[in-house]
This record gives structure tokens, C-alpha cells and sequence, in this order.
């Protein structure tokens, strides 16, 4: 990861907000990327993300607070071809080539890639000469992907690029976009895939209700929602008294079994002993899915 002190970060929210009637889609988010960090943007349908790309992006202006790109406005990065930007809603432009589509848009840019080198960075030099709307969902997404690099931007915007790919396209874009990281620049994706937040994400940022809840890496979100998951049959009892046990964050109940949330799982454990309650007892790391889910609850308790 490459990061560059004493200049503006690659991004800049201060104080944001943006709302749409009596919704606050974006209310009141702070924070910075790095240049040169890669980090995810995570957050249930409707918590915000689609709004906070489009303030990044330049194509909506928030109501109060700063956005930033490169400590200027975005339309001025935008426009000086420093962003790129691959979006959820694109079409096929029909009867042109890969090669075509990608040299158009590169002459758009001051200082844009050559298109021999954009095409093999998104893993599609192979497609150069193919029909754009007559390839398979995976290569047109690398497409978009190549057409993202072409301005040679020092910012990429990924909007759920892996959506309905299946796992070989999923990996290929990732191997791609990996390569293009490694250059130094800035990536910031949002996904409803949490294990490729995790796989390929520096930081992870968790949206929900407009707010940002938790910015870290997927280790340190974890570790904030609980480090261990303690499960075991209740067996027809109840579940009184066992948020109380040492080390119990949270109680959740799934079927028959109990599923405790704990800071602590060997005092957790020792005092369901104590209890009797121990039949299919189960310790397990918490996942990411498991922060996630109790990230946006706890955000949701606090409304």
C-alpha cells in the first residue's frame, strides 16, 4: 500500500449530508482515504452507499458539509480525468469493438493509458477486436472495467462491480483490479460480498442509516463485535440470565440454539458448564458477516 503524507487525501467528507425529503441518506459523514489505500464500502440496500459515490463522484452536491477529491472539488478531479468510475447501470454500445470503446473513451482524458495497457490490466487484451454486445456478462463487466482505467485516474470508484458474476469472472476481476492497486492507486468499492471486503479491502467502512458505524480492517470489526461466537441447544430451556454470563455481549436465538456473543468464550463457557448448559456447544471465531450484522443493529438501536 502506498500512501503519500503532507498532501490532501485521495478523499475528503467532512461533515456531509445529503437528504432527499425527510430521509438523510448521507447524515453528517466524516472520513478520509489515504492515497493509495484500497477500502471497501459496506452497508444494507438503502443504508447510503449509492448516495455517498454520487457525492464523491461530483453528481450530487451535498445539502451541508465538504466533499473533496485531492483536496479540490470532485468535478474538478473529475474533469482533470484523475477519477474513474464503474457503475451499477451501463449498457452495451452496440456494433463497436472492445478496442473502439476503449479508445474513444481514453481520448476524452488528458493523460489517459494507452489502450493496449488498460485492455491487459482488466485481464481482456485477448477481447480487443470482439463485438462489446455480444460478450458474456463477466467480460462485459471487465469492459466497464477497462473503460474505468482508460483516463489512467489515480482514483477508482467500483459500484458493486462483481454483482451476478459467477465465481471464476469474480476472481479474474479481482486479480485485475489487484494489479491496478498495486500501482499505487486508490481504490474505494462497495460490495454485498463481505468476504471480498475482506480479501481485498486495507479498510473497511460500514454505512447504515447514513452514518458511517465502523471503519477498520476486517480483523479490528471483528474484534468490536465480539471476538468469539459461543452456541449451544437450549434443549427446551430458557434464555434467562445468559446475556449476564462473564463475557456475553449479545444473545441471539436460531431454532433451538442459543448464540452468545463473547469478549471473553473460556469464562463464557466455563459458566454455561456451571449451568449445565452445554449440549452441542460450539466456539467459533466471529466472522465478518457476524460484525456486519451486529454493527447495523447496534446503529439501529441507536436511532
Amino acid at each position: 500500500m502506498t500512501k503519500t503524507t503532507g498532501t490532501p487525501p485521495a478523499v475528503s467528507f467532512t461533515g456531509a449530508v445529503k437528504t432527499y425529503g425527510t430521509v438523510r441518506a448521507v447524515d453528517g459523514v466524516d472520513l478520509r482515504i489515504a492515497r493509495g489505500e484500497t477500502v471497501a464500502l459496506l452497508g444494507r440496500n438503502g443504508a447510503g452507499k449509492s448516495t455517498t459515490i454520487s457525492l464523491l463522484l461530483g453528481l450530487i452536491e451535498p445539502d451541508a458539509g465538504t466533499v473533496e477529491l485531492f483536496g479540490a472539488p470532485p468535478e474538478r478531479a473529475v474533469r482533470a480525468g484523475r477519477v474513474g468510475a464503474m457503475l451499477q447501470e451501463a449498457r452495451a454500445v452496440p456494433r463497436v469493438t472492445v478496442s473502439e470503446l476503449v479508445t474513444f473513451v481514453a481520448g476524452r482524458y488528458p493523460t489517459p493509458l494507452p489502450v493496449a495497457h488498460a485492455l491487459e490490466l482488466a485481464g481482456i487484451a485477448d477481447l480487443a477486436g470482439r463485438r462489446v454486445d455480444r460478450l458474456s456478462g463477466g467480460q462485459t463487466q471487465r469492459v466497464r472495467f477497462a473503460v474505468a482505467l482508460a483516463g489512467n485516474p489515480s482514483l477508482i470508484v467500483l459500484d458493486e462491480p462483481t454483482a451476478a458474476l459467477d465465481v471464476e469472472a469474480r476472481r479474474a476481476f479481482w486479480d485485475s483490479m489487484r494489479a491496478y492497486a498495486r500501482r499505487g492507486h486508490t481504490v474505494l468499492f462497495s460490495t454485498h460480498y463481505l468476504e471480498e471486503a475482506d480479501a481485498h479491502a486495507d479498510r473497511i467502512l460500514v454505512i447504515d442509516r447514513g452514518r458511517i458505524v465502523a471503519d477498520g480492517t476486517g480483523e479490528e470489526l471483528r474484534r468490536s463485535a465480539g471476538g468469539n461466537l459461543v452456541s449451544f441447544d437450549l434443549a427446551g430451556r430458557g434464555t434467562e440470565g445468559l446475556t449476564l454470563l462473564p463475557g456475553v455481549r449479545s444473545l441471539e436465538v436460531r431454532g433451538d440454539r442459543a448464540l452468545l456473543r463473547t469478549d471473553d468464550s473460556d469464562a463464557t463457557v466455563i459458566a454455561l458448564a456451571d449451568l449445565g448448559a452445554i449440549r452441542g456447544l460450539e466456539v467459533a471465531p466471529a466472522s465478518l458477516d457476524d460484525a456486519f450484522l451486529a454493527l447495523t443493529s447496534r446503529a439501529m438501536e441507536t436511532v
